[in-house]
């Protein structure tokens, strides 16, 4: 590289460098995305989902699918960076995530849902990606960094996960995705998916465009022993349960310490049942848990109930569709074939354009 490109490059850099901040990330995600736009997000099939999974990124697809065509991956690569050990576990996971979204009410008609080891043209763009994201830029990620020495004692210490937003950015990139939600925790992560995009376009003259953030209100959800919900504390509140489980989770939930007895006052507001009435409970039912809660009106156990009713209420349509997707397998892989070709069909046309910009291709016909 010449030393006028050299030059030109850390002009970008630097210009790259000033749309880091936060308020800025902010203000851009506070802009409602143009028509055409198109989101592209994912989940980890690490696991089964949870209710955070739901309030935090699903509720928001759900309503972005009304004005807005969306990419949405089964992330089973991602999932391997801490599952590798267990690889059907993350595939028979992949299937129940599909289903689920599917269930959930996830239109798989206007978007394209696919997962995404069936899709191996983002691989090979993280490649691409990978040999130009200088190791400074994954070293400085806060994830990285605060989980070093948990993925030490875990064995996940591992070049995949150190990579993983080098194939994030791929992730978002081989389908031209305008716009990713996100969490404001999370802005590191896309920004970092920018430089990638814009030092690729800078290096080798390409168009593909710098994602955007819209930001997802993900509230703080207590697990069902009253610590954060986290599936690595196994208080995961699964997003799909039958009715005696739900029951059977809302009995071991922590309530406010104050109650002791049943005639004690309490304050909602201190316990972890009330957050849940917050997300699944209509304005009314609200009221008369704060109003009860703080007479002593009712019991912690009437509390529970009710909540158990709201959640079923809104569980019951989707874990019925959900199993019948599981218990009807041929249905279910015609619905993740045709939604990972039509992935596979825009994720080609665009490594194409990869290629011819980049010189790099299969040159020769074999057989």
């Amino acid at each position: 590289m010449s030393q006028d490109s050299k030059s030109s490059e850390t002009k970008s850099s630097v210009a790259a460098g000033e749309v880091k901040s936060s308020d800025l990330q902010i203000a851009r995600a506070s802009e409602k995305p143009a028509p055409g736009s198109l989101i592209m997000s994912g989940m980890r099939s690490t696991h089964h989902l949870h209710i955070g999974n739901f309030h935090g990124a699903l509720k928001q697809w759900l309503d972005l699918q009304k004005d807005y065509r969306g990419f949405y991956g089964v992330m089973n690569w991602h999932a391997m960076t801490s599952r590798y050990k267990e690889p059907h576990e993350v595939q028979r996971f992949a299937r129940e995530i599909f289903a689920e979204w599917i269930a959930w009410g996830l239109d798989h008609e206007k978007n394209v849902i696919f997962i995404q080891s069936e899709v191996p043209e983002h691989i090979e763009l993280n490649m691409f990606f990978m040999m130009l994201t200088p190791m400074s830029w994954l070293e400085r990620v806060p994830t990285w960094k605060d989980a070093e020495e948990d993925a030490k004692a875990t064995d996940t210490h591992n070049l995949g996960r150190f990579m993983y937003p080098v194939l994030q950015a791929a992730d978002i990139a081989i389908y031209r995705g305008t716009h990713v939600p996100i969490g404001q925790d999370q802005i590191p992560h896309l920004e970092l998916s920018r430089e990638i995009i814009r030092r690729f376009n800078f290096l080798y003259g390409g168009n593909l465009p710098e994602p955007k953030p819209i930001f997802s209100e993900t509230p703080t959800l207590m697990g069902s022993d009253g610590r954060k919900m986290s599936k690595s504390y196994n208080n995961a509140f699964n997003l799909t349960q039958e009715p005696d489980e739900v029951s059977k989770t809302l009995r071991l939930m922590p309530t406010d310490p104050a109650r002791v007895r049943r005639n004690d006052p309490g304050e909602p507001t201190k316990c972890a049942v009330y957050s849940f009435h917050k997300l699944y409970s209509k304005a009314e039912d609200l009221t008369w848990v704060e109003s009860g809660c703080r007479s002593a009106g009712i019991g912690c156990g009437d509390c529970k109930k009710k909540l158990g009713e709201n959640i079923e209420a809104q569980m019951a349509g989707p874990r019925v569709k959900k199993r019948e997707l599981l218990e009807n397998p041929a249905q279910l892989d015609q619905l993740i074939e045709d939604g990972c070709m039509r992935a596979r069909k825009e994720a080609r046309r665009q490594l194409e354009a990869v290629k011819e910009w980049t010189g790099i291709g299969i040159s020769y016909d074999y057989p």
